[in-house]
């Protein structure tokens, strides 16, 4: 089912046209779907390499910003992040732009292959870290690193705001949306970071984390790279075990504030991704519901 109301129509059949087309040196090599986020639909090419296909057309500035800056960041990283191998160029077929990356063999962590959570927040906490105090290169927030979460709360919540009401009757008695919403509003008129402006991964929710021989391995898509204030960075440790979690807040030893507005932007995200992909992407919406969960039973924790 489609994700957008504007979603390109995508499958292996499409990727090894373009390949034929585009790069036949690798038109003989085995395409095989490996799953989809949001933004893109991903296929496997032999054993090596992998397709992102965005979803919509309007998704270019996405890929353009992973080619240019994801090479200059991977050198300054202690993890494996995708290298970029290929530019795919828009047909009149499948109006977009699209890439080929190099696979990283690995896993998304859950609890039959992180051998330690506390160790594996610890070294998320790592990444973070070095990742925010990278040099800018004379990035800035602008264009297409701009991204909402490297924005204020109170911008994000002209849109955010409303999703509060959709998701009210959607998730019931389940979870107690009136508190959650109260933290939120608690939040956005909180005072904005005066941290300086940092390099952002954007969204390291564990789909974008990949484990081996039970230890973090690799962060993945970088779609939603920008420049901007770390709080909203922090929120996907509460897609996380608690442990995990724990071992993650010592390691970055946020000021209250700060946890404050990243909790608040961990919430916002889960809230609006229900009410957005109720109906289209259940996988996701558990997701959101299971983060939000996390939220309310972890509200002594920091």
């Amino acid at each position: 089912m489609p994700l957008h109301d504007d979603e390109l129509d995508i499958d292996a059949a499409l990727v090894a046209d373009l390949l034929r087309r585009q790069r036949p040196v690798w038109a003989d090599l085995p395409i095989v779907e490996a799953g989809g986020g949001t933004d893109n639909r991903m296929f496997r090419l032999g054993d090596e390499l992998l397709a992102r296909m965005p979803r919509t057309k309007d998704t270019a500035g996405s890929l353009r910003k992973e080619r240019e800056w994801v090479p200059r960041l991977a050198p300054r990283l202690s993890l494996r992040v995708p290298t970029p191998e290929f530019a795919g160029s828009p047909t009149p077929e499948y109006p977009a732009e699209w890439a080929v990356v190099r696979w990283i063999d690995g896993a998304v962590p859950d609890a039959g292959n992180v051998s330690d959570w506390a160790e594996f927040g610890a070294d998320l906490a790592g990444f973070v870290r070095e990742l925010h105090a990278i040099d800018l290169m004379g990035a800035t927030r602008d264009g297409d690193l701009s991204w909402y979460r490297g924005g204020s709360l109170g911008d994000a919540d002209r849109w955010i705001g409303g999703y509060f009401d959709e998701c009210r009757p959607l998730v019931g008695d389940d979870l107690d949306v009136d508190t959650l919403e109260r933290w939120w509003r608690e939040a956005v008129a909180m005072p904005d970071s005066t941290a300086g402006p940092v390099w952002l991964h954007g969204d390291l929710r564990p789909g974008n984390l990949l484990v081996r021989d039970g230890r973090l391995l690799a962060v993945i898509d970088f779609g939603a790279l920008s420049v901007g204030a770390p709080d909203a960075e922090h929120a996907p440790v509460w897609d996380l075990p608690a442990p995990a979690r724990d071992a993650y807040f010592a390691a970055v030893e946020l000021d209250e504030a700060t946890w404050l507005r990243a909790r608040a932007w961990a919430i916002g995200v889960a809230v609006s991704g229900i009410a957005y992909y109720w109906e289209t992407f259940p996988e996701f919406v558990a997701e959101c519901r299971a983060r939000l969960r996390a939220v309310l039973d972890g509200a002594g924790e920091h």
